[in-house]
């Protein structure tokens, strides 16, 4: 039950179907292969090989219908509510629909198409509408509340305590004590909210669907070799032959904005991909926005709160909006002075070089890069030439097997079903006992139709109360593809979220809850398992193993690890400021009136009033900001990399104490059984004070990104 509402988080949710069906219809539904129980090796598998669009809709409208039957025979118990007749069957109810969302996912995510999206349209209010029907069915409450109010009297098993606790919260977060007429208005949001979402998520695909430079060969200067043949192969692929294209995704962008010597393009560039959901066209999401805000204030309103924040962090490790901006604030002042410092520097560079220019956000990667070579002697595209995407996969394999005791095994080509042929697929096992944990998909290569970025997922969690279950868990990622034969290179920051998305899926296996609704986390705390396994991309053991020369197979030089390390802070003031700014914005924008807003404007405004250097872009620009208007997982939380990059630091210090440093045995086994197996069985905070002793404090942080500390 706990992962339907995770699920309903991210997608919203559905109306129900009638339950007399004619036999035709039934007949289809029982042949519909999303429904269906996974099948075949590792304890089953997602049948993605097989999957067929038009079996969705009515995968889902059955889904829903089957759910509802679980929650109705909990809700209508006679029986005395206690946690195993109320709290595990709900944690086994709705496993049809968990199954399909597995494929929804995939479908939205990394095989997006127009087909699919109109189904999405179509779906999303309806599937609101089925989420209201459970959160508001006040039989089902009265005996979650029941069993809550019993276990503060004599409180239950730890694990179980922390189940009921969250069930409760998420019950009581989502209107379940309001009364009927405030109810009927909350899941009317509800509904009106997951429309609104997915039209932003699909707008900002459309943006980058629909925008693409097309250059001709002599304006490729400063671009590799490798990003030039992806570009003229999509130019093909696109009636263009002889032609270059620039596609709309940070995957191209980046690169292009650091290495091309085409000034013009650059900004051309830029601003496409800054202005996607902004174009003033059917896919502006400027007034999608301000709806979004006005109802997310309405709602929390019908539940006493003043702003979506104060509802949103009760039960994240800040608590409160002005805890997190206290943390913001702190850090902001440091990382806009950095970022003058670093356009001076860059200034003087084009100066030096005849370039009779001032800096601009299309220039900064261009000549931030010319600086660090001139400060450092570190060419960022030699660095690459010791990074292949399939020598740091090996190394991701290391870190796991010294810091979690995982083996990772490729498995059979084919004897697991994959939904693209560029997905590859591993067996992780304890490499002590041999002890089958799960497996691993990598979806690494951007592609239409996929999302931009890189992230992890499940499509099956660690659980045990009804039997063990193995975790199915994927990374993917948005890397150039690169022509048959070659060598795939990546950027260092490329790779650091290449260890990042893999933190995630570490997280993942290392699950060791007995009830799924612990899988889940803590927003401001589950970018902490992630980001610390950034850390690990810089030692020693992983360098001189791992990286090495492409074409030579030499050991990368240690004078070029050196100086890969003498710069570790440099720049942080635009990676800093451009997330920084980012985060401040949501949570501003969350904290305004949103009555009259106008979106353009307050986004002005207050990069304003907050010194925002001109010479550099938020990171995500609030019409394409999907972490906040395509689902609510980030709402009011974005802040929570930096939360969780507090804690990174703290930790990383107590591996560099350690005998072994990152590689101690010791300190590695207590950083698992702590901070990663646990997922959610405990408060994150209490969690992290096991591990250290204490608190994390600031001063890790400001160190860590060579800020003054005070």
């Amino acid at each position: 039950m706990k992962n339907t509402f995770k699920v309903f988080a991210t997608f919203c949710c559905l109306a129900i179907i009638s339950c007399n069906q004619p036999k035709e219809k039934e007949a289809v539904l029982a042949d519909n292969l999303l429904l269906e129980e996974w099948t075949g090796p590792y304890g089953g598998v997602p049948a993605f090989d097989k999957m067929n669009l038009n079996d969705l809709k009515t995968a889902l409208e059955k889904g829903m219908e089957l759910n509802l039957k679980d929650i109705d025979a909990i809700a209508a118990s006679t029986d005395a509510p206690t946690f195993e007749n109320t709290i595990v069957p709900m944690e086994k109810a709705g496993a049809e629909l968990n199954r399909i969302f597995k494929y929804y996912g995939i479908w939205s995510a990394n095989v997006s198409s127009p087909e699919f999206r109109k189904i999405q349209t179509e779906m999303s209010p309806k599937l609101s509408e089925f989420r209201s029907k459970i959160s508001q069915n006040e039989a089902l409450f009265k005996r979650i509340k029941t069993v809550y109010d019993n276990s503060l009297k004599t409180p239950l098993e730890a694990d179980q305590q922390r189940v009921i606790l969250l069930t409760y919260e998420g019950f009581a977060m989502n209107g379940a004590e309001l009364d009927a007429e405030k109810k009927k208005r909350y899941a009317a949001i509800d509904k009106e909210l997951s429309s609104l979402y997915t039209k932003f998520g699909n707008n900002v695909l459309a943006d980058e669907e629909n925008y693409k430079v097309y250059i001709n060969k002599d304006q490729l200067g400063g671009l590799s070799e490798g990003m030039t043949k992806s570009m003229a192969k999509i130019a093909a692929d696109n009636g263009k032959e002889g032609m270059y294209a620039i596609p709309n995704t940070r995957s191209y962008m980046d690169p292009f904005l650091t290495y091309s010597t085409e000034r013009g393009l650059r900004k051309k560039v830029w601003e496409n991909y800054y202005s996607r959901g902004d174009n003033n066209d059917e896919f502006d999401n400027k007034k999608i926005i301000a709806q979004i805000l006005k109802l997310r204030k309405e709602r929390v309103g019908l539940l006493g709160y003043k702003t979506y924040g104060d509802w949103r962090l009760q039960n994240r490790m800040a608590k409160t909006p002005e805890n997190a901006m206290k943390l913001m604030d702190a850090v902001w002042p440091a990382a806009i002075a950095r970022v003058k410092e670093e356009v001076a520097d860059m200034q003087a560079v084009a100066t030096k070089n005849g370039d009779k220019i001032t800096i601009e956000p299309w220039d900064y990667r261009f000549y931030a890069e010319k600086v660090r070579k001139a400060k450092y002697d570190l060419d960022s595209d030699e660095v690459k030439q010791y990074l292949q995407l399939d020598k740091l996969t090996d190394a991701l394999f290391f870190v796991a097997s010294e810091v979690f005791n995982y083996k990772f095994t490729p498995v059979k080509e084919g004897s697991v079903p994959v939904f693209h042929e560029d997905v590859k697929v591993w067996e992780v096992t304890d490499q002590t006992s041999g002890e089958h944990i799960g497996l691993w998909y990598l979806d690494p290569f951007a592609r239409p139709g996929k999302r931009s970025g890189a992230w992890a997922t499940t499509y099956r969690s660690h659980s045990t109360f009804d039997g063990k279950k193995n975790v199915l868990a994927s990374n993917n990622s948005n890397f150039v593809k690169p022509a048959p034969g070659e060598a795939l290179l990546v950027s260092w920051d490329d790779a650091t979220t290449f260890l990042h998305e893999f933190g995630h899926a570490l997280h993942f296996f290392s699950s060791e809850v007995r009830y799924p609704t612990l899988n889940g986390g803590v927003r401001d705390y589950t970018e902490f398992q992630s980001q610390v396994l950034e850390r690990w991309l810089g030692t020693d053991k992983l360098i001189n193993q791992f990286m090495v020369h492409y074409k030579t197979g030499k050991v990368i030089p240690k004078e070029l690890v050196a100086k890969i390390k003498k710069s570790a802070k440099f720049n942080q003031g635009f990676s800093t400021t451009e997330y920084l700014a980012s985060a401040i914005m949501d949570m501003k924008l969350h904290m305004a009136d949103p009555t009259n807003i106008d979106i353009a404007k307050f986004e002005k405004e207050t990069l304003a009033e907050m010194n925002m250097p001109k010479e550099l872009p938020m990171r995500h620009r609030t019409p394409h900001f999907g972490h906040v208007f395509s689902g609510e997982g980030y709402a009011t939380a974005y802040y929570g990399y930096m939360w969780a990059d507090v804690l990174t630091a703290d930790a990383s210090e107590a591996f560099s104490e350690a005998p072994g440093g990152f590689y101690d045995k010791e300190l590695s086994k207590k950083m698992v059984k702590h901070l990663f197996a646990p997922r959610n069985a405990m408060d994150p905070a209490e969690a992290y004070r096991i591990f250290r002793g204490r608190d994390a404090n600031i001063e890790a942080l400001m160190r860590d990104r060579g800020f003054p500390v005070k």
